[in-house]
């Protein structure tokens, strides 16, 4: 038997002894709930030199150590008399064992790890292993739940230990849409907003930036787009960008991409905003008086929209793009005649427009699909909205994950014909419905109805998203929390770990609230709907 093997062993033998309890035990208050968890009975105290160790030099590991330091102690002064404690409940340390040296972050790494609290080998210290660095970070979220600061003791404190803790995501794809076109949100908002992510275990932020009502991204290949932001104050340099992507990647896992596109490709009324200040590209315009969607028949905005991939592929270097494609009105092409005198077909070479008759679904689809060859060509797979795969699934690229948001249904069909799904029904996932609970959330299930093992792997996760009509920077954070949590457990947590009620994790998802107000996120409270504001005084856990 290895050494794992033994140290495993000692754990088992201490459950069967009645001495740790394992299982879903409503005093275990981890967010989102591990795979697997056995627990004590006993304290740890962190002393004031705790520190960690680790077979893996990496910056991200070091500052990963040392926020979750900062989260755990929360400004308080620990001025404990450490001479008073038993030596053998003192915890010096965390070791951090990663076995792959492979630092890239992309969809689908492994966030698996084990952490045990203390170490068998070496009580002295906590262990945390994982076979990548991101795996450790979500090792880290989790230990920083185990501990707190005791107002008592005036240190930081581990109740219930022994922990040994055994867990990885049950979907690679756990997101959550921004939307900085309806509103634009501050560079420090954002990162905000990624901080809080973490804490919950989400990795994939999905960033809408731009849509009819504002472009306020710079894009160099065409740098009056921009001229479309709400103000000049109120736009992202490229700089910017890659801040909040680095920000994303190397402080917390979590993946950032571009939703460059909707109701086609986003560009439409972006162009037309900025164009009626007298800048822009006003060609990309069926016309004057008909300006969205883009021209399909114009080669030039194609041009446009490779540039536009072209740079965004400098700063933003994960794998996915989404093109959009939902609630296109095609009106401006029927009733601007040189683009209704024209049709399309498909060349073994590539796209081409052919002088006859178009109709509009003809159009959307070659619009659709020009679009996904100039992805494909900067080396992207393509995130498309359900009303492409519901008008044309069987033209879409097979790189396509298919975006569910309209309702149940789809995403049985997308996994059915080989193609990836993503689950964000409106219904259930939106965060901009403020009627929607959060038990709403939790019990969305993203693998409804697909009972096929190997399709179920199709469905590579679910996305809660926060449209950003009606939030700005003054109530983004109580939006989407504690709501977000809610469906992150759903996308982390073992189906047979989840609670059949959700009534049954009131209490723990009020306590992980609570956690996030105090490490400054203005998550609301549990009882109420979106954005709910407390109904009285009283403590923060029973709001």
């Amino acid at each position: 038997m290895g050494k794992m093997g033994s140290e495993m062993l000692i754990y088992v033998l201490l459950l069967m002894a009645g001495v740790l309890a394992s299982g879903q035990s409503s005093q275990v208050k981890i967010w989102p709930m591990p795979a697997s968890v056995s627990y004590g009975h006993t304290h740890l105290y962190l002393t004031n030199d705790f520190g960690f160790s680790s077979n893996y030099g990496s910056e991200i590991l070091k500052d990963a150590f040392d926020r979750m330091l900062a989260l755990i102690k929360l400004d308080h002064i620990i001025d404990a008399n450490f001479s008073a404690f038993n030596s053998s409940s003192l915890l010096q340390g965390l070791h951090i064992v990663i076995s792959s040296p492979n630092g890239q972050l992309q969809y689908g790494v492994d966030e698996s790890y084990k952490l045990i609290v203390p170490s068998p080998k070496n009580p002295a210290y906590a262990h945390l292993e994982a076979k990548t660095v991101y795996g450790a970070l979500q090792g880290l979220q989790t230990f920083s739940q185990l501990c707190y600061f005791s107002v008592t003791s005036r240190v930081l404190q581990i109740d219930m230990s022994p922990w040994t803790i055994i867990d990885q995501p049950r979907f690679s794809y756990r997101g959550l849409l921004i939307d900085t076109s309806r509103h634009y949100l501050p560079v420090p908002v954002i990162k905000k907003v990624i901080d809080s992510m973490s804490y919950a275990k989400l990795n994939v932020m999905h960033w809408h930036i731009v849509d009819t009502q504002s472009f306020p991204l710079d894009i160099p290949s065409y740098p009056k787009l921009w001229d479309g932001a709400y103000s000049p104050s109120e736009r992202y340099t490229v700089a910017d960008a890659a801040d909040i992507v680095r920000h994303d990647m190397l402080s917390h896992g979590i993946i950032c991409f571009l939703h460059s596109y909707s109701r086609f490709l986003l560009l439409s009324g972006n162009c037309s905003y900025s164009s009626l200040k007298g800048t822009g590209y006003p060609s990309l315009w069926p016309s004057k008086d008909c300006q969205q969607p883009l021209d399909v028949s114009s080669e030039f905005t194609f041009k446009v929209i490779d540039g536009i991939l072209s740079d965004f592929s400098k700063i933003f270097n994960f794998k996915f793009v989404h093109l959009g494609g939902d609630e296109v009105n095609t009106s401006c092409w029927t009733t601007t005649p040189r683009i209704r005198n024209c049709t399309y077909y498909f060349l073994a070479t590539g796209f081409r427009l052919k002088k006859r008759g178009m109709n509009e679904s003809q159009a959307y689809q070659y619009f659709v699909l020009r679009a996904q060859n100039i992805a494909l060509s900067h080396g992207y797979e393509i995130i498309n909205w359900e009303e492409t795969f519901n008008d044309f699934g069987n033209k879409l690229s097979r790189k396509t994950v298919v975006h569910n948001w309209l309702g149940g249904g789809v995403a049985q069909r997308v996994v059915a014909s080989g193609l990836r799904c993503i689950v964000s029904n409106q219904d259930k996932w939106y965060l901009d419905h403020l009627d929607t609970p959060w038990q709403e959330f939790y019990a969305n299930e993203p693998l409804t109805n697909v009972t096929n093992l190997k399709q179920q792997k199709l469905v590579i996760g679910g996305e809660v998203c926060m449209w950003g009509e009606a939030v700005d920077g003054s109530d983004i954070e109580q939006t989407i929390w504690p709501r977000a949590a809610a469906a992150a457990e759903r996308l982390w947590t073992p189906f047979d770990k989840l609670a059949k009620n959700p009534r049954d994790v009131t209490g723990r998802l009020a306590h992980f609230r609570c956690l996030l107000n105090q490490r400054g996120v203005a998550a609301a409270p549990v009882a109420g709907l979106g954005r709910a504001a407390p109904e009285g005084p009283g403590s923060c856990y029973r709001q």
